[in-house]
């Protein structure tokens, strides 16, 4: 990274601005493996307008020239869907639709800053505080939009607060401007709890997350008037014949799978994840299948970094039937986390370009005038919003990509 450019410099501005940007985005993040590659912009790609893959749980759209606030429309395509036309009975009007629909999204602009110091403690240091000031940053950052995209994928945020979360709780006055769209309680039909319940008061001390669980969420899958859609990753040539679903689970629900497994089940369990990774025509495994996964029944199960949790006798929201939201206290002794069940098209991540950077970040810095120039701030910021995709069925809101699990898990 240059460091010859002068503070506060147009050239600082573009150069660092774009550099923030592909550093948060290839940082290893949940966001980040769960978006496909961007497709090419050409013939009948054209109209996805930069939309990354529909077959992935995070559908990204980055060619957005727009100001804080703007509203963007994102496509989601559809399967085509009716009846063969038979022998030499005429093909012409019986076409089937290539169909999308179409959800609106609102960004908006979010800014971080540090102190970069002034002239002593620079001289102080062999260290470049512009290259660690930036690091930093661009580290937030990317914790930020993690953690917004989990928020928005479970619908509630839930009561964790470890010294690295960004989001705060949603008691905080500033909670929903931070997450510009704001959190969807999951759908009915969405949402269910270990032990088969829909109601979160319910769960109890044996309503462990287990793989007879993940054998009844695919049963579930399976049996819905509307299913989630597959995911199909580059290169995965089991995607026709056998298809995926990605299941995302805490620490703790991973460690009580593991408990409630027996050795040699457990290592099918690892076994399978191991042999559809090496089917990969490419011989290379996606993100998705490294560390550690396992699958069970074509899900694939793997760790997330943090938790949507609910302490004792918090608040969950739910709905009791396909209109009806509401909410119920966890019992008095529970403490329960959030797993989240992933198909295709679950979130769309829209950015949009800073014209004073054009590219998606902006990083900006500049020496103190106020302190005669001694000390040096600088700041990261993007314009952006994240959203769940839900759509409207017969009056009621059905979640197209993500059903949420929750499950007793106590401190192990």
């Amino acid at each position: 990274m240059p460091t010859s450019i002068p503070y506060g410099s147009a050239l600082a501005v573009k150069t660092f601005s774009a550099a923030a940007f592909a550093q948060a985005q290839k940082r290893p993040s949940l966001r980040k493996n769960l978006t496909g590659p961007a497709p090419k912009q050409a013939d009948a790609e054209a109209n996805l307008r930069g939309q990354s893959s529909p077959d992935m749980p995070i559908v990204q759209i980055r060619d957005l020239v727009k100001n804080a606030g703007d509203q963007v429309s994102a496509d989601l395509f559809n399967i085509i869907t009716g009846k063969p036309v038979m022998g030499d009975k005429k093909l012409a009007g019986k076409l089937m639709e290539l169909t999308f629909s179409s959800m609106d999204v609102r960004i908006n602009q979010w800014r971080g800053g540090v102190d970069g110091g002034g002239r002593m403690t620079q001289k102080r240091t062999k260290h470049n505080l512009r290259g660690i000031g930036m690091a930093n940053l661009t580290g937030w950052a990317s914790r930020l939009e993690d953690q917004v995209s989990l928020v928005h994928l479970a619908g509630q945020r839930g009561s964790q607060l470890t010294k690295d979360w960004v989001v705060p709780l949603d008691t905080d006055p500033d909670f929903q401007d931070i997450m510009v769209n704001a959190p969807k309680t999951p759908s009915f039909g969405r949402y269910f709890t270990a032990g088969g319940g829909i109601d979160p008061s319910g769960i109890g001390t044996t309503d462990f997350l287990s793989l007879e669980e993940i054998d009844r969420a695919k049963a579930m899958i399976e049996d819905m008037d509307f299913p989630l859609q597959p995911i199909k990753l580059a290169g995965d040539v089991m995607a026709d014949d056998e298809p995926m679903y990605l299941l995302l689970v805490t620490a703790r629900q991973w460690h009580y799978i593991q408990k409630n497994t027996s050795g040699q089940v457990w290592r099918t369990f690892l076994q399978n994840a191991w042999n559809r990774a090496s089917s990969f025509e490419s011989g290379k495994k996606h993100p998705l299948f490294t560390g550690e996964p396992g699958m069970w029944n074509n899900i694939l199960i793997r760790k997330m970094g943090r938790s949507i949790r609910f302490n004792p006798s918090d608040s969950v929201k739910y709905y009791s039937n396909s209109t009806t939201e509401t909410a119920a206290a966890v019992a008095a002794n529970i403490t329960v986390e959030r797993a989240l069940l992933l198909g295709a098209q679950a979130m769309i991540d829209a950015y949009g370009a800073d014209t004073d950077s054009g590219t998606h970040y902006r990083y900006f810095e500049r020496l103190v005038a106020e302190d005669h120039n001694n000390s040096v701030e600088c700041s990261i910021s993007g314009i952006g919003g994240k959203a769940k995709v839900r759509f409207t069925v017969d009056g009621a809101p059905v979640d197209h990509g993500v059903i949420a699990i929750d499950s007793y898990a106590p401190a192990p």
